[in-house]
């Protein structure tokens, strides 16, 4: 079927994003938009804003009910649920299917096997993947046995979680079930869903993962991305491809990732999260996003691709138009995520009225944003403003030049992230690049007990 007018569930960036995609493509676009944002740059971008309720999430982006009745009644074939939000709920995919409406994702079913993630760890050993050594809890009792069985330190992690919420290090057994308790309410909270499990908590660990693109029938992978700069388990900077890895390590992560997505006969795009193990020198399975991601620009820039429109084609019925082999990766990209927070409050959200907004433009330069000089940043939702992306010839050259574009970016009027990215560029650590997670954690500390960032 061919996808003529499409309803874009979701804000922000990502909102105004696809909607270059679908004006690149000739397909209309209706936004789906909460009070907060009627009048945001990806209401003005869209042919047509409808109204799905209040600012509160849970009202609007949040509504399956608000959502597929927006679609039915602005006559949209299809929606497209961009990231977060109900991007992999499976009740939505389920509600489109009822509606007659495509749902530019995986089906209910795969949704369903990757979004419970001791259902998606059974799946990657099925589909012979190695995982942390770990396991499913019901008592406090079992825990402590499950966590004497594989080591401490611990990794408490919910199973519905993502993002790091319900997720806690433990370090000695007598904080186990203080933590276990803390991270199930947490994850109610967060997941309606308390179920939690244990995994070993690899100290020496990189986050790499794997760009997956199927039909349901074919599956290729687009390389790899680098996300190991976080802060509590949120990503800051990725990159593609993952450096310094080794190429038969490099090429096993592939096949594996490759293999899992055979294995659930995948369609649309989905990434395969995997933990380097700096240590064994070997690689975990830690759980599948079936959604684009935030950093997906970073592959686009090595591959050619528009991600986007490889999603709605396949949501189409379209076999995939090209093969592993057709796949060249070309250079090296960098993408930085420019929040709306404050360093000197513990990174607390900064929302507020944006007075200037001056992005750097050039060879090798994008930017994806959706806020411009007067736009307002709501307290509501996450604090990503804007995501700054380069693209160079090899690694050396994708760092000089992010650290020429974020000396080019000006953003007034709210408090922004902007100055950490900019030195974090200038550190020797960073340009050699293969750290692992634990970097970027000193780092931050090392510059806040000195007295925090310039600029």
């Amino acid at each position: 079927m061919t996808i003529r007018r499409i309803l874009i569930a979701n804000r922000g960036e990502i909102a105004a994003r696809v909607v270059r995609s679908c004006q690149r493509l000739g397909i209309e676009t209706v936004l789906a938009a909460s009070e907060a944002d009627l009048d945001s740059l990806a209401a003005r971008m869209a042919d047509h804003t409808i109204c799905i309720g209040p600012a509160k999430s849970s009202e609007s982006y949040l509504s399956v009910t608000s959502v597929v009745a927006a679609a039915v009644a602005s006559k949209a074939d299809a929606i497209h649920p961009g990231y977060g939000f109900l991007s992999e709920n499976k009740e939505l995919a389920k509600a489109c299917a009822t509606a007659g409406i495509i749902f530019i994702g995986p089906t209910e079913a795969q949704l369903d096997a990757v979004g419970d993630k001791l259902k998606a760890r059974s799946h990657a050993i099925a589909a012979g993947l190695p995982v942390v050594p770990g396991g499913e809890v019901g008592t406090m009792e079992e825990a402590l046995v499950v966590a004497e069985k594989i080591g401490w330190p611990i990794l408490v992690k919910a199973v519905g979680g993502g993002g790091g919420r319900g997720m806690k290090q433990v370090h000695e057994p007598d904080k186990l079930v203080e933590t276990i308790d803390m991270a199930m309410a947490e994850a109610q909270a967060a997941f309606g869903d308390p179920r939690v499990y244990l995994e070993r908590y690899v100290s020496s660990g990189r986050h790499v993962e794997v760009q997956l693109l199927g039909d349901g029938e074919n599956m290729i992978h687009l390389g790899t991305r680098d996300c190991s700069i976080q802060r509590r388990y949120q990503k800051l900077v990725e990159e593609a491809p993952a450096p310094n890895l080794r190429d038969a390590l490099r090429e096993e992560m592939h096949r594996a990732a490759v293999a899992f997505g055979k294995h659930l006969k995948y369609r649309g795009l989905g990434t395969v999260e995997l933990l380097v193990d700096c240590e064994r020198d070997t690689f975990y399975f830690l759980e599948m996003n079936a959604r684009i991601q935030v950093e997906h620009p970073v592959t686009e820039a090595i591959c050619g691709l528009d991600l986007v429109a490889e999603q709605i084609a396949v949501a189409e019925g379209r076999s995939l138009r090209f093969t592993q082999e057709d796949v060249v990766l070309s250079g090296h990209s960098i993408e930085c995520r420019l929040n709306a927070e404050d360093w000197t409050r513990d990174f607390r959200p900064s929302p507020g009225t944006v007075t200037t907004a001056l992005f750097p433009t050039g060879e090798g330069i994008r930017v994806d944003t959706h806020i411009q000089a007067g736009a307002r940043v709501p307290p509501y939702y996450d604090s990503l403003v804007a995501k700054l992306i380069v693209h160079g010839t090899d690694r050396t050259a994708a760092v000089e030049l992010m650290s020429r574009a974020l000396s080019r970016c000006e953003i007034g009027g709210i408090t922004t992230n902007l100055p950490m990215h900019a030195e974090l560029m200038e550190q020797p650590e960073f340009a050699a690049g293969g750290f692992t997670t634990a970097y970027f954690p000193r780092f931050l500390e090392q510059k806040i007990a000195a007295g925090g960032f310039n600029g």
